[in-house]
């Protein structure tokens, strides 16, 4: 997964549970939970194998590429 626009700073672990929050809240996805070790492990939907998410910027890298494709699929609707 590659950033769109590369961040200066890290993302913390309070940023990627909060965009976790908010994918899972409005069903972009099916569930997202951290593990001990930092990773995430997300599902697309509830039949959808586990996929590993390596930490907290990929975290929220995950979440930009979400929004893309939505910001994307919309401006082509119109």
């Amino acid at each position: 997964m590659h950033s769109r626009h590369p961040r200066t700073t890290g993302a913390s672990d309070a940023e990627a549970d909060a965009w976790a929050d908010v994918l899972v809240r409005y069903s972009l996805l099916h569930s997202a939970v951290r593990a001990p070790n930092g990773q995430w492990l997300v599902q697309h939907t509830p039949d959808a194998p586990a996929l590993i998410v390596d930490g907290p910027a990929a975290m929220v890298d995950l979440a930009a590429d979400i929004q893309h494709r939505i910001r994307t699929t919309r401006t082509r609707i119109r």
